[in-house]
């Protein structure tokens, strides 16, 4: 239930950026697969929808950062991502990036669920210690 309740808050906080990313096409914001993700956080500067969707890779990785904090505390669990106190968002779009370009080929991760590749773009930037 409170998973639910979580999920249901990071949607509504990637809403509004969804509703009008849907005037522009809709299936570009459609997260099946960590390659959807990597499809939509690697757009270029020069893309005309660059604005929109760096907004919503950051958003979702924001949401996925802040999930991992939540169930970790709540459940007194170990996070998964330990990044410092001085990263960006920037930092950890840019790491995800990274980690997926090059995982780009293992059919293994790019088919996961965005929220696995997400955690393990952004883990494998800034481990947690053991």
């Amino acid at each position: 239930m409170r998973i639910a309740t979580l999920l249901g808050v990071a949607v509504l906080g990637l809403w509004p950026c969804v509703s009008q990313a849907q005037q522009l096409s809709s299936s570009t914001f459609t997260l099946k697969t960590t390659r959807d993700l990597y499809n939509v956080c690697s757009v270029g500067t020069n893309d005309a929808m660059y604005n929109m969707t760096a907004s919503f890779c950051q958003g979702f990785l924001m949401a996925v950062v802040n999930y991992d904090y939540a169930v970790a505390d709540r459940k007194h669990l170990k996070e998964f991502i330990c990044e410092p106190p001085t990263a960006t968002v920037e930092q950890g779009v840019q790491a995800f990036v990274t980690w997926a370009a090059a995982n780009v080929n293992s059919e293994k991760y790019m088919n996961e669920p965005p929220v696995y590749g997400a955690v393990r773009g952004l883990a494998h930037q800034w481990p947690c210690p053991k």
